[in-house]
């Protein structure tokens, strides 16, 4: 490598070195140059969605999908700007995403430092994704090139992942500069501490009712199978979070459940009354824990094994790698749990007494309910399926009554929880897993939010389908309302100022088959219809407008009037006091005592 290069060209090559093989971008000016390097090596594929916060979206999901690093291109101004909802998105969940911004030229940047604007359309982006990013600089040396990318890199990759973003102006992707070797990336996670360890095995063999919590960390570690021969070993109740759900197929031996906010409520019970919970991955956010932690597993010693530390008083926090924890554990003296007490029969019981989904699911004025068509669904997917959903609907009933195989795949943007996520995710995952089908779960309000990507899945053929739950509106929002202002509804309908198109005309219009399902009676082989297809397909499931998504945890009201967090297993609609009483294996909390049922 003697010859001067091009700046744009070692991008390239860089990426070439890191086998990076995908890109998602919008091309501008100030990103020309990139575009045309990357284009003329032909290593990394360029893939051009239809916007900036959807390029950076699907970026992120190709490591959700398959566990590599990809790119998303933007150009200046707007272009950068467009971009910061997928950056967030994936800064919320430790996503690493490496973003090249192109910017206006050095000269610009110079005389327009005090200004507001620089040159044409430029802003300092940099320092506005100091706050979002692992990394954020603008590079204004074409020599320091090769250092900002390999800094990038290691940063995104270094635990705890995240977006790195650089902004490289026009000049400087035109410069030559003298190239050098790529730096190989030292790996530098965390090691476990062994006392600590030992005290997680102590733990182990002293409890009578031990669970195991699997969340996001366990996949970043990359320690899914680790994870799985551990719990299986160990012969422990497995719960898992929604970021962690395909940890362990939903048939496996060892899985109870999905527990938290919006979880299952055997799942619930179990974890509420346990005494050791051991956690792998998961920061314990509320939507895990509720509202007032101090009503979390309330007679359990609980034990969080992550690289960052937990907010909450927790008896123990093991610091390191999620794999290099569970791997410590594999070559230490480890023997399966004995259940003493009945453990498992208690966890049996209530998995049987509580399903994914039950009778407060069913069909109810003559719509389909979204949990029974979630349940449905399930049983037709392939063995290697990727789900990825949306927000609302596609996200509470997908992930509280999907039945997972032990090869699926599922995510979405937990962190941020943006509307708009569905479609650039599908198309990330369907890049990164190009044999497998992908399901993208959404709804009449969040497809809309990125409704052009539905152009990027035609144009490219990609395997993705698509299902719209239709509520007409913002279902959740409806539900806010109702709490909050007694069912005085602002811009969350047709009524009320959202109106939404008639998706059996839009969808053919961008060249999908259109399917609709109104009740079972009348589309009884709809679903199989649906996911056969053999091109790009959409089906519109018609739901109760103010459908509930139950069961939930939310405030209860006391006897004196007042409202007050439920802790976990208390889950609403309220169970009587005695079926509460049968459930859990530790005394119950006040607030449950004092609810009004």
């Amino acid at each position: 490598m003697s010859e001067l290069s091009k700046a744009s060209d070692l991008i390239a090559e860089f990426l070439k070195a890191k086998e990076i093989k995908l890109a998602f971008g919008v091309i501008g000016s100030a990103n020309a140059y990139i575009f045309d390097s990357i284009h003329t090596l032909g290593y990394t594929e360029i893939i051009t969605t239809h916007h900036e916060q959807s390029a950076v979206m699907a970026a992120g999901a190709v490591f959700r999908a398959s566990g590599r690093l990809s790119v998303a291109l933007v150009t200046a101004g707007a272009g950068a700007s467009n971009a910061v909802t997928g950056v967030i998105s994936n800064w919320a969940d430790s996503i690493p995403c490496l973003v090249l911004a192109g910017q206006e030229g050095t000269h610009h940047l110079e005389i327009d430092a005090e200004r507001r604007m620089f040159g044409t359309q430029g802003y300092d982006a940099a320092k506005m994704m100091l706050d979002v990013t692992k990394l954020s600089r603008c590079v204004l040396d074409p020599c320091s090139l090769q250092d900002a990318l390999e800094d990038a890199y290691k940063m995104s990759l270094t635990p705890r992942y995240g977006p790195v973003w650089l902004d490289i102006p026009f000049d400087v992707q035109a410069a030559r500069v003298q190239p050098r070797e790529w730096r190989a990336l030292a790996d530098n996670k965390p090691m476990p501490v062994l006392s600590a360890v030992r005290q997680i095995i102590a733990a182990i063999r002293e409890s009578k009712r031990p669970v195991i919590l699997g969340g996001h960390g366990v996949r970043l570690a990359g320690a899914q199978a680790n994870f799985k021969e551990f719990t299986s070993n160990l012969n422990v109740p497995v719960s898992l979070s929604w970021s962690a759900i395909d940890l362990l197929a939903s048939s496996d031996e060892n899985f109870v459940g999905r527990w938290g906010l919006y979880g299952q409520r055997a799942a619930n019970f179990i974890v509420q009354s346990a005494d050791l919970v051991l956690v792998f991955g998961s920061r314990l956010a509320i939507p895990q824990v509720g509202y007032d932690f101090n009503q979390f597993a309330r007679g359990a010693k609980v034990i969080v094994v992550d690289i960052e530390p937990c907010k909450h008083p927790v008896h123990l926090q093991v610091f390191g790698d999620c794999k290099l924890v569970l791997e410590t554990l594999e070559h230490m003296d480890m023997t399966q749990w004995m259940d003493s007490d009945g453990w498992w029969s208690h966890c049996s019981a209530m998995k049987q007494l509580y399903p994914l989904v039950s009778e407060e699911h069913e069909d109810e004025g003559g719509y389909v309910n979204s949990y029974k068509f979630i349940g449905e669904l399930s049983k037709r997917l392939d063995d290697d399926h990727v789900v990825v959903t949306d927000m609302g609907t596609a996200l509470l009933s997908g992930h509280q009554s999907i039945h997972l195989k032990a090869g699926q795949t599922m995510f979405t943007s937990l962190g941020l929880g943006e509307m708009g996520y569905g479609l650039p995710g599908a198309i990330g995952a369907a890049f990164a897993c190009p044999s497998r089908n992908v399901l993208c779960l959404n709804n009449d309000g969040g497809i809309m939010m990125n409704l052009q990507e539905l152009h990027t899945i035609v144009e490219h053929k990609l395997k993705v389908k698509v299902v719209i739950f239709n509520n007409d509106g913002y279902l959740m929002i409806k539900h806010t309302q109702k709490m909050l202002f007694k069912g005085n509804y602002v811009q969350v309908d047709k009524k009320t100022g959202v109106g939404l198109p008639d998706f059996s005309k839009l969808m053919p219009a961008f060249g999908y088959e259109y399917f609709k399902l109104h009740s079972w009676e009348t589309d009884t082989d709809i679903i199989a219809e649906f996911l056969a297809h053999p091109s790009a397909s959409a089906l519109e499931v018609f739901m109760h407008p103010e459908q509930a998504f139950i069961p939930k945890v939310k405030g209860v009201a006391l006897e004196d009037g007042k409202i007050a967090p439920a802790p976990l297993e208390d889950m609403s609609p309220l169970l009587g006091i005695r079926a509460l009483e049968e459930g859990m294996l530790v005394p119950l909390s006040d607030t449950s005592k004092a609810a009004k049922r």
